[in-house]
């Protein structure tokens, strides 16, 4: 369990990168690790989409205009597929953004054991981003991930006490 817990300790949302992308070798390991996510039900309702020419990324700026955000060299959009999503019977409550969250974390996880960074934005404008990248049939944006080198220096993390978090 250290290494797990060295980990979640030196992950981080990085928010300047390197212009070096991620190799294939890494992406293939991220995929195969947010492919093995659990899900409600096992329904899998998440799709991820990866932008990494200049072009795409140029077209995902205006939908969360951040300075450092202009810095990633690759960016997955997360989406959740609203028609095949898990939902609890008692209330109606849809899990797709709960799946996704999930997977999302996978990917940052696997993403810093490699070396690389992430920030998740859920700050974006959805309606730019829909008219930049229109989401596929059935399925809605969650977030946006942008991944690389990180070119920033580590801030020491605050978190609160066990006693706060746990009763």
């Amino acid at each position: 369990m250290n290494d797990f817990l060295h980990l979640c300790a030196e992950r981080r949302s990085v928010r300047r990168y390197s212009a070096e992308l991620p190799s294939a070798a890494d992406l293939q390991y991220i995929q195969d690790c947010v492919r093995l996510a659990p899900s409600a039900v096992n329904f899998q309702p998440i799709l991820f989409r990866y932008l990494s020419t200049p072009e795409q990324l140029s077209r995902l700026w205006p939908c969360y205009n951040r300075e450092w955000f202009q810095t990633a060299p690759a960016c997955f959009i997360v989406y959740r597929n609203t028609q095949t999503e898990w939902v609890r019977r008692f209330d109606n409550k849809p899990h797709g953004d709960i799946d996704a969250a999930i997977a999302i974390e996978h990917l940052c996880l696997a993403a810093a054991e490699r070396g690389l960074g992430t920030c998740w934005v859920c700050n974006y404008d959805p309606e730019a981003l829909q008219a930049a990248f229109p989401a596929p049939e059935g399925h809605t944006a969650v977030a946006l991930i942008p991944i690389g080198h990180p070119a920033d220096e580590p801030k020491e993390k605050q978190r609160k006490a066990l006693g706060d978090l746990f009763f």
